[in-house]
């Protein structure tokens, strides 16, 4: 893996002067700019530390679905040079402060630190450092191959994005002191494939000490699903070899004469899997040996966390449930009933994101001692018309969470800016203490097994019993 680049901005408004400021880190000197009120440190991925710096190889950016132009990265530039990060830190060094290290989604496949809704300055000014971490995606961070793995000293290959994220980590643990966080209390958070990255990591021996809590929104990988299927390492190294047939590649050093835009085009498996070093063994495997890295969670997923906007025909979707399931297809259609149109969304929702988080979250319980704490995410984020209403949908919570609303071309509520205090206030208190609790905020419980109370997030904060438990325990009953 290339040497991982790191390169820091001080925080400020676009309106205000800034000047420029130099930190020492153990790569040498970096420089940043700092706010004209002298309180945000900004250091982002260039090596002006003006701009970012390139996101990963991918194809070009265009809104579609549910995702305008803030969700998504700018359309240049997209390099194969793109292992940066970005810090923001507050300018006082009085005492040491927690840090949030952020994880991108894109479905492994796309995505990069630079899109607006990913803005570290306003948690910075909360009272945390934050930091967000490029990775590779598709082919370029995922792709194993026999010949790979023989080369490799640990003798695998694929799983290099995890490599990417667990290398950032690193850096952080050796160089965050000197922007003025704690290297000993560190928080992992991501969504949609930074979610699932979470997971990973979580249970990945290789980063093991390097954050003490972790926030997943929208994704796990515990069990087998359509998003992430479980592979093994030697069907990852046959997926390898069949993808390289098709670029008329015949071994590994034919591969490398290939340049990167080729090798973007025929897309390969872009998933992690359980290649014997990065991932020791299965998921569910390392959980029930206790393996994982056991630390405070903070999980959830979205009310409308679809990754279609369309739903099946009924009398499809009854017979498509009635094809997999079988017998018990009476179980599953009396939790998704074919006559409500939304049944077949919800599903996909609860197959890719549900079932995923809520087994996470049961089997930490079962398998450590850190607490979990659970969110439902149901705010029907306020659109312009008909057509930019897409209710709770995927992504749609990160800019409440990460209080960049400011980012963001919709018509926001008053109670969208208080919702987004508040949320943004429960992700730095977790990252602070491992708790989303403080001053101000309804209580939160934590979630157990038995009660599984989960935290409201709307207009109006409440808790409740999960509501959807019966569906998603029905779910984990086929696995």
């Amino acid at each position: 893996m290339k040497k991982l680049i790191t390169l820091i901005y001080l925080l400020i408004s676009a309106s205000m002067l800034a000047q420029e400021v130099t930190i020492q880190t153990t790569k040498g000197k970096l420089a940043g700019l700092l706010t004209a009120q002298n309180t945000i440190q900004k250091f982002l991925g260039i090596k002006q530390a003006k701009t970012f710096g390139p996101s990963p190889m991918q194809a070009k950016p265009a809104p579609f679905a549910f995702w305008s132009s803030e969700y998504l990265i700018p359309d240049s530039p997209i390099s194969e040079d793109c292992l940066y990060l970005n810090v923001w830190a507050p300018a006082t060094k009085a005492e040491k402060k927690a840090v949030l290290v952020y994880i991108y989604g894109g479905g492994f496949r796309s995505g990069g630190t630079a899109c607006p809704i990913y803005d570290g300055e306003n948690m910075a000014k909360k009272g945390i450092v934050f930091v967000s971490v490029n990775y590779r995606v598709g082919t370029f961070g995922f792709l194993a191959h026999p010949e790979l793995s023989k080369e490799a000293t640990y003798q695998s290959s694929g799983n290099y994005a995890l490599l990417d994220l667990i290398a950032g980590l690193k850096w952080v643990k050796d160089n965050i002191s000197t922007f003025g966080g704690d290297p000993n209390r560190v928080t992992i958070a991501g969504q949609s494939a930074g979610a699932f990255a979470v997971n990973f990591l979580c249970a990945s021996p290789l980063a093991k000490g390097l954050f003490q809590r972790a926030i997943a929104e929208s994704g796990g990988s515990m069990l087998p699903s359509p998003l992430r299927p479980s592979l093994t390492k030697a069907q990852a190294e046959a997926n390898g070899v069949e993808w390289a047939a098709k670029l008329g590649a015949k071994s590994l050093a034919e591969l490398r004469e290939l340049p990167a835009e080729a090798i973007q085009k025929v897309g390969a498996s872009a998933s992690p899997f359980s290649d014997g070093y990065v991932l020791p063994f299965s998921m569910p495997e390392i959980y029930q040996k206790g393996l994982q890295n056991d630390v405070p969670i903070l999980v959830g997923w979205n009310a409308e966390d679809r990754l279609s906007s369309k739903a099946t025909e009924p009398t499809v979707f009854k017979t498509s449930i009635e094809k997999r399931f079988g017998a018990r297809s009476s179980e599953l259609l009396s939790q998704y009933p074919p006559e409500i149109s939304s049944s077949s969304l919800n599903l996909g929702r609860d197959e890719s994101f549900g079932v995923q988080v809520h087994t996470w979250a049961k089997t930490q319980n079962m398998r450590g001692k850190a607490p979990v704490f659970m969110y439902q995410f149901t705010r029907a984020i306020p659109g312009y018309d008909e057509a930019t209403r897409f209710g709770a949908f995927h992504t749609g919570e990160v800019p409440y969470a990460y209080a960049n609303l400011n980012q963001v071309n919709r018509p926001f509520e008053d109670a969208d800016q208080v919702l987004s205090e508040k949320m943004s206030s429960y992700w730095v208190n977790f990252a602070k203490t491992g708790n989303p609790n403080g001053s101000g905020l309804p209580t939160w419980p934590s979630f157990s097994n038995k009660d599984q109370k989960v935290q409201i997030l709307d207009k109006v904060i409440q808790t409740k019993e999960l509501p959807s438990r019966k569906a998603l325990e029905l779910l984990e009953s086929f696995y």
